[in-house]
């Protein structure tokens, strides 16, 4: 059985790659957490305040930094997910498994990040499909959860194609803020 805090995979279609986020990434990245449009549809929930808009190098390296040191810490995966066509990274793609006493337990939680004019259906529906399969296996959970405000219409449409379901149900987090707008797809 794998361990994808061993070995992180690899996984790609004929337009997408999502491999292990690099540092030399970080220029891409930065279009990606510069983008506004982008970011107001990014999931910030549980991050202690990060609103992952960065709009400088060093910002970007940090958070590369960042995202290494929870890899190896076995926090989560962060890969980058690459335009084969135009080889550059156009987004991330963040997993873990989240053990809670809520609903969201036993889950692997799926973060979006995604440069936004890539935010339409057919394309997220793409990526998506790359990792959704391997999801549970990689992190030994019973359902993925990722989140996507309403204003995110073509992400909600590719969730909804991928099997995925709109849950009431809130995330916990920390603190105790409960978080809200939540799609799941179960095993």
């Amino acid at each position: 059985m794998l361990n994808v805090y061993e070995t992180c995979p690899r996984y790609e279609n004929e337009k997408y790659q999502l491999k292990f986020v690099a540092n030399e990434d970080y220029i891409d990245l930065l279009k990606v957490y510069s983008d506004k449009k982008a970011v107001s549809l990014f999931n910030s929930d549980n991050c202690g305040g990060d609103d992952f808009h960065y709009t400088t190098e060093q910002r970007m390296k940090d958070a590369i930094d960042y995202w290494h040191f929870e890899y190896d810490r076995q926090g989560f995966v962060r890969w980058s997910i690459i335009d084969k066509h135009r080889s550059s990274a156009i987004g991330t793609i963040e997993l873990f498994h989240r053990n809670s006493k809520d609903y969201f337990t036993d889950c692997g939680l799926l973060r979006l990040d995604l440069r936004s004019d890539y935010e339409q259906t057919q394309e997220i529906e793409n990526i998506l499909s790359l990792i959704i399969p391997h999801t549970f296996d990689l992190f030994k959970c019973n359902k993925v959860a990722t989140k996507s405000i309403s204003e995110a219409s073509e992400r909600i449409i590719a969730l909804k194609r991928l099997g995925f379901q709109y849950t009431d149900k809130k995330l916990i987090g920390h603190d105790g803020t409960e978080y809200n707008s939540y799609f799941v797809l179960k095993n």
